[in-house]
């Protein structure tokens, strides 16, 4: 390797550093981003350490008839269900699910999306307007009826759940990602990239994509919070997660006929999952005013 090489290299790995440190200093500024990203780091925590604070078949799952429907006390911190189930178990559990089910169907629909929205922007023609042409189709479906098309037909599992939810949101990150994609092929060094005999996968991963990442993170973001409340809505009508497994949508709709005279059974996994998509769309405001120069002031 020569010594004018491994100075480039050098240079641009400190140069990512210190953009990544800027928007960094950025989102610092923002304290409700702040407030949010705290907030939700102790729900990450709580879903990873779920095994460790209660326990999922004795206390989340186990069924015990002689402690049902019991308020919040010093013994069960959130009471019980009509199964005498722990839902501050419960609860703990669901946070585990909900994030995985927002996360991992994100991060999955972010890949593929990202691989089409990009190949489509980078080589357009014909195989752009196929692909987009689908993607149109599936966009004029609405988000839950396409997730509920997709899960009917496949039965209602968290396997089939999952396969739904990242299906009904690859178009939307298609379009976002190949838009986005479109002003920066156009600039100079991806000329430079393509004269100096860079093959299309290496100016795509290497070039492209890492130089239009500021609003695919933001949406990347705020999809995670929609995911939870899709995946939520999904569980709630019956064609999510099935039970026992605790799941914060079927939570709420198991305890519709005991609202009246126990609320705490469907006030608390309404409140956890509000305060979980809340702070990550303010994580998702933040970001985009940090990685925006223009809203940098």
């Amino acid at each position: 390797m020569s010594e004018g090489t491994l100075d480039y290299k050098i240079n641009k790995k400190y140069a990512k550093r210190s953009q990544v440190k800027e928007v960094w200093n950025r989102f610092k500024k923002n304290k409700l981003a702040m407030v949010a990203l705290f907030v939700f780091s102790i729900i990450v925590i709580i879903a990873i350490c779920a095994d460790f604070i209660a326990d999922y078949e004795a206390e989340a799952i186990a069924q015990n008839i002689s402690n049902r429907l019991q308020s919040p006390s010093k013994d069960h911190w959130f009471g019980t269900d009509q199964l005498g189930r722990d839902l501050f178990a419960r609860i703990v559990h669901g946070a585990r699910i909900s994030l995985v089910l927002g996360i991992f169907t994100t991060g999955i629909s972010l890949f593929l999306g990202g691989i089409l929205g990009s190949m489509t922007a980078y080589y357009g023609g014909v195989f752009d307007d196929i692909v987009m042409r689908i993607m149109d189709v599936l966009m004029c479906i609405p988000t839950t009826l396409l997730a509920i098309a997709i899960v009917s037909a496949l039965g209602p599992n968290m396997i089939n759940l999952l396969i739904a939810i990242t299906v009904s949101q690859i178009p939307g990150f298609t379009r976002i990602i190949r838009s986005t994609v479109l002003t920066v092929i156009g600039e100079d060094y991806i000329e430079a990239a393509r004269a100096g005999g860079s093959n299309d996968a290496r100016i795509i991963l290497h070039d492209v994509l890492p130089n239009a990442i500021g609003p695919i993170i933001v949406q990347g973001t705020m999809s995670v919070a929609s995911m939870i409340l899709l995946a939520a809505g999904l569980s709630f009508i019956g064609l999510g997660i099935q039970p026992p497994q605790p799941e914060w949508g079927y939570m709420l709709s198991d305890a519709r006929e005991f609202m009246r005279q126990h609320p705490y059974l469907v006030l608390i996994p309404g409140l956890a999952t509000a305060i979980s998509v809340f702070s990550i769309n303010l994580i998702g405001d933040g970001l985009r005013d940090a990685l925006d120069p223009k809203l940098r002031n």
